[in-house]
């Protein structure tokens, strides 16, 4: 762990979690900031259900690698929303090609995703009592889905105050950063330990793909999602050597 860590903030957080890397990565973040932190998945027809798979593990390991966390991860939550796959034609709800469309945005964007799953989260976060919600939108390595905007965050974090009557605040850690600084974020989480967990027990192939073990970890080598995190491990390994 970091020298530096930031001091605990006496207040709950509710973290989006997928079981991908982004993800994974937040709810350190958030472990690492709040006293009470929660977990919520989603279910919606997903071609990489597998990630889902994912979670019970990573959260497991969260809570023995690092001691100090134990106290602070609480429930779980997972929703089935399985209407947004039925009304999705993409490429990460039905088994087709991953391309890009003639909008420019490629078929692997699910329109409303993350606008729905912040919703859910705000409607659970009320429930619970909690105010503070995280995501790993980001806006610096992401495939163009207008959903993953800062503007975008900002924005929802609004209309779900007004409309609940609850003042939210919507983080996005990773929003700024390149797959190389997630990485590096993640080391200063929680150091090597952290990293290995991300890359044996993450899951972020588009295509569910989990036979192939590369130094990143489990995918198929190709796709979008696969090939984005490559890249940013090879980078970020040049630059721990350098």
């Amino acid at each position: 762990m970091t020298q530096n860590e930031p001091a605990i903030q006496e207040t709950a957080a509710l973290v989006l979690f997928s079981g991908g890397q982004d993800s994974t990565t937040c709810l350190a973040w958030a472990l690492s900031r709040f006293a009470h932190v929660e977990t919520i998945g989603f279910d919606y027809g997903q071609r990489h259900r597998i990630e889902l798979d994912c979670r019970g593990a990573l959260r497991q390991g969260l809570a023995s690698i690092f001691p100090q966390w134990i106290n602070r991860l609480g429930a779980d939550h997972v929703i089935e929303v399985d209407a947004l796959g039925r009304m999705s034609q993409t490429a990460l709800t039905r088994e087709t090609e991953i391309e890009f469309s003639a909008s420019g945005l490629p078929n692997t964007f699910v329109p409303g995703r993350n606008l729905l799953f912040l919703t859910f989260a705000a409607a659970l976060a009320y429930r619970r009592g909690i105010g503070d919600l995280v995501g790993g939108m980001c806006e610096t390595d992401f495939s163009g889905y207008p959903d993953c905007r800062a503007q975008t965050i900002e924005a929802m974090a609004q209309a779900l105050s007004l409309g609940m009557d609850k003042s939210f605040v919507i983080h996005t850690p990773l929003m700024w950063l390149d797959k190389a600084q997630t990485w590096r974020l993640a080391v200063e989480l929680g150091g090597e330990a952290l990293i290995d967990l991300i890359r044996v027990q993450t899951h972020s192939c588009y295509l569910g793909e989990r036979h192939q073990n590369f130094d990143w970890g489990f995918g198929c080598g190709t796709c979008p999602a696969c090939a984005l995190r490559a890249s940013g491990w090879r980078k970020f390994t040049e630059e721990v050597k350098a």
